[in-house]
């Protein structure tokens, strides 16, 4: 039986495995970096900030000496940017990738517009993604897994088709559900093109419940609301659970065995808010296949990177 405690500690050997990271500065991509590296795996942080990014491995390597971590530049809201990051990181590691965790994500911020011209939350939780994932697939050693950071923020969440990049209304809010069930949708159109193409490679899903992390104070600062920065940061020290707790579904979907493409994994906690991890359901949205292909469609002609 699964253990219905699992923790970090439940991590196998990952030596000799390779792996990035993306938005790993802080929060539970630092802690999903960090804890990668303590159980062996060359990791990769794929960092919009570099400078911060080195703050980040020094914080590692200060834990873990032995840690093998290094600094990749990856703004996920410039396509060049991710581009660039991809073609260096294949050049440099001929041994190819076994984890690919798409941690990276803006929350609920005012409508920004990314070097592309695209919505900032679609643009960087969703569409520089499927980009980085097109881009590595085809160096992801077998048996490898691919995790997509959703939220339950995805229920609320509904493909606008018709106004995608919210030109015509945007609500901060709706705007981030749409990017998580952007994240879900394309977990499982990539598992269902992954099995008719007869790869062992696993598209998988997670999502952290409620943490502690930087997300939740960006919106409020951008905005300039103090009033609703100040709630932010009530709620973050009374209700959340903290960024280690929050990065054990991720770590959980990258590594525990018996996982199968198109899970999803969360809190096991009341309203999937805290808790350790396990498989936990999605909303019907998020399985439609028909908007899981329009997603896709419109995903590869948006980024340019075509792929299976």
């Amino acid at each position: 039986m699964p253990n219905s405690r699992w923790t970090a500690a439940d991590i196998p050997d990952l030596t000799g495995r390779t792996a990035i990271v993306t938005g790993a500065n802080s929060g539970i991509g630092l802690v999903t970096a960090e804890e990668l590296a303590a159980h062996g795996a060359q990791v990769t942080l794929a960092v919009r900030d570099v400078q911060r990014g080195r703050t980040a491995a020094d914080q590692i390597r200060s834990r873990y000496p032995q840690a093998h971590v290094e600094i990749g530049n990856c703004d996920l809201a410039n396509l060049t940017s991710v581009r660039e990051f991809a073609s260096v990181w294949v050049d440099g590691h001929p041994q190819g990738l076994d984890l690919l965790i798409n941690n990276a994500g803006v929350m609920a911020i005012p409508r920004r517009e990314s070097a592309d011209g695209f919505e900032m939350q679609l643009a960087t939780n969703h569409l520089g993604h499927f980009a980085l994932t097109g881009l590595l697939l085809g160096t992801i050693s077998d048996k490898g897994r691919i995790v997509n950071v959703s939220s339950g923020a995805h229920r609320m969440g509904r493909m606008k088709f018709d106004d995608l990049m919210g030109e015509r209304r945007y609500s901060p809010w709706s705007a981030y559900g749409q990017s998580k069930l952007a994240n879900l949708l394309f977990t499982n159109e990539l598992s269902r093109r992954l099995s008719r193409e007869g790869a062992s490679v696993l598209a998988l899903a997670a999502h952290p419940g409620y943490a502690a992390t930087n997300l939740q104070s960006v919106g409020p600062a951008m905005s300039g609301s103090k009033v609703q920065g100040a709630l932010t940061s009530l709620a973050n020290r009374l209700i959340a659970q903290s960024p280690e707790m929050g990065a054990l579904p991720t770590l959980y979907a990258a590594v525990q065995p018996g996982l199968s493409g198109g899970d999803y994994v969360g809190p096991s906690g009341p309203g999937e808010t805290r808790g350790h991890p396990r498989s936990v359901g999605m909303s019907a949205a998020a399985r439609d296949p028909l908007d899981a292909k329009r997603l896709w469609d419109v995903s590869e002609d948006l980024t340019g990177v075509r792929y299976l």
